[in-house]
């Protein structure tokens, strides 16, 4: 063999030769340990998990979610009572999450935004008073805030008889906040069509800004609102046989009948999640705005625009960039804040699902469920902002 071809032999087979000092051979080992050593843990866990509820002859899987509740939720949006399942009873208690998370994300983003552009205010008091309020709800835990709006409605407020008249036919008692509501056959249909006018609206405005960024012409767009937003609901009164009418709450007895009454305890949730969540936004909305250099400001108001256009049309769409990731965070915050519900006692999932365990000493299903109720929720906001946040992101041409 020539003396080339064996050094090129004996440089291929000591360069097959495993080594310690090989990183890649280490990484591979590591890797390797670590998956092993994660896949026993987790046997561990299961087989003596298994082991200590067969010793107490207690029954696994998700069996008992067909059984009967027998027991009452006190609100909710689904008609529910305690001969419907247990499963069902766990639906009821996420609907009730669901709808604190979506009614206090939306709240707490409008007041954030609010409150985050007046701490940058040129008006000394405007900005000295969003900045205490924002320093003082950040620095109280937040299940104290809970207990102090639930000691405040229910022991200060007065009663159903002396109510306090906050608008014509809205009450406000520590009963919670009894309001009027559309009643009639007609109702549900007018209420389809407002959302239907609410889609056209939106899909306008979308339409109407391509068009401006491709042609540089601005569309009317206010008429078309207002022809879409009266045609729609009134079609569909008149198609839905006129039969609408306003119900009203009547004090009866020691408590409000008719309307629609908010309970102590979901005001309470709503005004701890959203004054607490607020702050924190309004801080990521102020630091977005001051991301922005002075010169954006001074090129915007040097062609003529408001503080207001510039603020709107130049400076919050680029803070948005910085903005939408923090943001993201502070509702997921809320989301898995609001278990906090528990200690006020507003039947969420965590309360129903702690019911359900005490019932049935299912204690390993029930906590699975609400993780992965919680883990769902979040995930969907996760994904719904990461996708916001590519809308935003530059793009490179």
């Amino acid at each position: 063999m020539p003396a080339t071809q064996m050094k090129i032999a004996m440089r291929t087979s000591s360069s097959m030769r495993i080594s310690w000092t090989d990183p890649s051979i280490r990484s591979v080992v590591y890797q390797v340990s670590a998956v092993v050593l994660i896949a026993s843990f987790v046997w561990f866990l299961v087989a003596n998990t298994l082991d200590n509820l067969a010793a107490h002859n207690i029954a696994s899987g998700f069996g008992y979610l067909r059984h009967p509740a027998g027991f009452a939720i006190s609100e909710s949006w689904l008609t529910y009572s305690p001969l419907d399942t247990y499963g069902y009873a766990i639906l009821v208690g996420l609907t009730n999450t669901l709808r604190v998370a979506a009614i206090g994300i939306v709240a707490a983003t409008v007041f954030g935004t609010l409150i985050g552009i007046a701490r940058v205010s040129g008006n000394p008091l405007m900005s000295g008073i969003a900045s205490s309020y924002v320093e003082v709800v950040r620095n109280i835990p937040l299940l104290i805030q809970l207990f102090f709006w639930y000691v405040l409605i229910t022991q200060v407020m007065p009663g159903p008889r002396d109510a306090r008249v906050i608008l014509p036919d809205v009450f406000l008692s520590n009963r919670g906040l009894a309001v009027p509501t559309i009643a009639g056959a007609s109702s549900m249909p007018i209420l389809a069509g407002f959302c239907i006018a609410l889609v056209l609206v939106v899909g306008l405005w979308r339409r109407r800004e391509r068009h401006h960024v491709k042609t540089g012409v601005v569309r009317p767009y206010w008429r078309y609102v207002l022809v879409v937003a009266i045609t729609i609901p009134s079609a569909a009164f008149l198609g839905s046989g006129h039969d609408i009418r306003l119900d009203a709450p009547v004090l009866r007895g020691l408590n409000f009948s008719g309307g629609t009454s908010v309970s102590p305890e979901f005001t309470t949730l709503m005004l701890g999640l959203v004054f607490y969540t607020t702050a924190y936004i309004a801080e990521i909305v102020r630091a977005g705005i001051r991301s922005i250099q002075l010169g954006q400001w001074e090129a915007a108001r040097s062609i003529g625009l408001s503080n207001w256009k510039v603020l709107r049309l130049v400076i919050l769409p680029q803070a948005l960039r910085v903005i939408v990731p923090p943001l993201a965070s502070q509702y997921l915050n809320l989301v898995k804040n609001s278990s906090l519900a528990v200690a006020i006692g507003f039947p969420d999932i965590v309360a129903v699902v702690d019911t359900v365990l005490n019932q049935t000493g299912q204690a390993i299903e029930c906590i699975l469920i609400v993780m992965a109720a919680y883990l769902t929720i979040s995930l969907s906001i996760s994904f719904f902002m990461n996708w916001y946040n590519g809308r935003l992101a530059l793009t490179e041409r």
